[in-house]
């Protein structure tokens, strides 16, 4: 038998049958498969504007001890950098997690992400499968991230005012209102709507597809924050039905503009290649929503730099509510620099079409009153990060992820009244890397009831409360390895975890159970930032993210405590990488709607 520390996956090999001990002793059969490992087709996934990722699936290795190095470089560079391993998925037999995504009979789904990269640029990804019982194989491709939708040349613009019908659509004769607009554009167009308010009384249905390089652009004259150009359905976020519909329609921009007054401001269920962009939502309950698209179906939505505006209020006094920004599925979305305010969930995630391969960055949630972000029925290469979330119940939600690689880094979390990170519904596959939380209470509850939490990773992570135990478990932690996260301002306990409690840090680590390797590092919240932020001391009170400053300071307690994880911490200053999500001397980054370039 392979020992491993109870919680974790032991193994009992008889012959060529794997049986697996779930972490409460419990066996199951898992597979009959050999040890030595066999390398199938490497299927390289959708790319975004900062990282690239591979699936890549191993027949064999039934005593798991195969792994699978990940180097990069420029196309046309010499020197090799090297990027995190790829994961080892362990689909949970969960009905919850029965995803065939990363599923492979007699072995192994390893999917993984090569982040932090230059938008538009060639890349080399060289993969090095090792396995010491044979099947050894080395793999090269190339990939490309995108870049930011542009502008095509030799586009058509068609002019619109807000009418009844009638127009050519030329600058002298403009298209009056956007029904006659919408059925006479055609690939390649762009419908400039002049400035004014567009009422709606039944839903625009959008019906003709733009092509690549040929989109068909909605673009409002002027900048939506002044609510130039305005899509009124006449309602509110009450009133049933659907402002602008497009059902399975591909490559449509829509830009400078305001909707509001409908429930559902853009329904493009099973779509794909939308550019939302500059636009604000209010008074819908829903802005973007495109599920029911499966992966190879609806790709490539880019949603950048908008306003999403809801009628929630904090504290939450109503339970879960449905107001939600974006509501995706597929592959290969961007979700980046947008301001999602007075929501239930910022981000929403979806089991009608699962999601992969699809980045959160840099968005700036301000008071959603369930989840910040939700990666929920995320599949593989789902990356949340350099995001600012402020006034939720849970920070960052995995419920479930469906085996991973789900990764979370480089977020900041404040005042998040549940938990920074919720992990229920048997998830299984979360890598959770260089985060900053601070919250009343208990630095990390994790509290899914009787539910399994498989085969979760943490590093480098910066937990701060007020009280309680630091880090508090309910249902099972199976498969997990969390190491070097620091925690402070707790009165309790270090950890509870699967039914036993270690006072401290050095408890936990004595008895292998739990922050076995490095450990667990306690922190002086007093003198950790800089700016002398402390966690909330009340969860009630509506906090601004511009005013919270999260830089540490010199001397902290979090300062060089961190491990190395390639390409997720390369160049840190000291001796080590710092813990939390910005590193000593690192400028924070840009957190909502850029400044529109002139």
């Amino acid at each position: 038998m392979r020992n491993a520390r109870p919680g974790r996956w032991r193994y009992v090999l008889l012959g060529a049958l794997v049986l697996v001990a779930d972490g409460g002793g419990r066996l199951a059969r898992a597979a009959d498969a050999p040890a030595a490992s066999t390398a199938g087709e490497i299927l390289v996934e959708p790319s975004t504007l900062h990282c690239v990722a591979v699936r890549w699936p191993i027949t064999g290795d039934a005593n798991e001890n195969a792994t699978i190095q990940v180097h990069y470089r420029k196309a046309g560079d010499a020197q090799w950098k090297p990027a995190y391993p790829l994961f080892r998925t362990r689909p949970d037999p969960h009905p919850e997690n029965k995803t065939p995504a990363v599923r492979v009979p007699g072995g192994w789904m390893f999917a993984g992400s090569v982040v932090a990269l230059a938008p538009q640029t060639d890349y080399e990804v060289k993969l090095a499968l090792k396995d010491p019982d044979g099947g050894d194989a080395e793999r090269t491709v190339a990939m490309r991230t995108i870049g930011e939708p542009v502008e095509p040349p030799g586009m058509r613009v068609r002019h619109v005012t807000p009418g009844d019908g009638g127009g050519a659509g030329t600058e002298a004769d403009p298209f009056r209102g956007l029904p006659a607009a919408v059925a006479a554009a055609e690939p390649g167009d762009i419908l400039l709507l002049r400035a004014g308010t567009y009422t709606l009384k039944e839903t625009l249905a959008l019906k003709r597809s733009g092509e690549p390089g040929k989109p068909i652009i909605l673009r409002g004259a002027g900048s939506a924050g002044d609510a130039a150009t305005i899509l009124d359905g006449g309602g509110t976020y009450q009133t049933k039905g659907v402002l602008l519909g497009a059902q399975g329609v591909r490559h449509v921009w829509v830009e400078d503009l305001t909707l509001r007054g409908k429930q559902y401001a853009i329904a493009a269920n099973g779509a794909s290649n939308w550019v939302i962009r500059r636009c604000a939502f209010r008074d819908v309950e829903k802005g973007f929503t495109a599920h029911n698209g499966g992966y190879a179906q609806s790709r490539g939505h880019f949603i950048a730099d908008n306003v999403f505006t809801g009628p929630t209020a904090w504290p939450r006094t109503k339970g879960i509510e449905a107001y939600t920004a974006t509501y995706m599925s597929g592959a290969g979305h961007v979700v980046c620099y947008n301001r999602l305010e007075n929501l239930g969930d910022g981000i929403h995630g979806t089991g009608y079409g699962n999601l992969s391969a699809s980045d959160f960055h840099n968005n700036d949630v301000h008071i959603a009153t369930d989840d910040g972000i939700e990666t929920d029925y995320g599949e593989t290469n789902v990356r949340v990060f350099h995001n600012r979330i402020v006034n939720v119940a849970h920070g960052v939600s995995a419920q479930p992820a469906m085996g991973g690689p789900i990764y979370v880094f480089r977020n900041v979390i404040y005042n998040a009244t549940y938990s920074p990170f919720k992990l229920h519904n048997h998830t299984t596959g979360v890598l959770i890397f260089h985060n900053t939380s601070l919250r009343a209470g208990p630095c990390w509850p994790i509290q899914p009831a009787t539910e399994t939490v498989n085969n979760v990773r943490t590093r480098n992570n910066l937990f701060l409360g007020t009280k309680g135990t630091a880090l508090t478990t309910t249902g099972r932690m199976r498969g997990c390895d969390f190491d070097a996260d620091g925690y402070g301002g707790f009165t309790g306990p270090l950890a509870a975890w699967n039914g036993k409690t270690y006072k401290s840090p050095a408890d936990a680590k004595a008895a292998g159970q739990l922050y076995a390797a490095r450990g667990a590092f306690l922190i002086d919240p007093a003198r950790c930032f800089a700016s002398g932020l402390l966690p909330p001391t009340d969860p009630d009170v509506e906090y601004r993210g511009p005013t919270l400053d999260f830089r540490l300071k010199d001397g902290s307690d979090a300062l060089d405590k961190g491990e190395p994880l390639p390409n997720f911490n390369d160049g840190f200053a000291g001796a080590a990488p710092d813990l939390g999500a910005i590193e000593l001397g690192a400028a924070p980054p840009q957190y909502g709607p850029r400044p529109r370039a002139k």
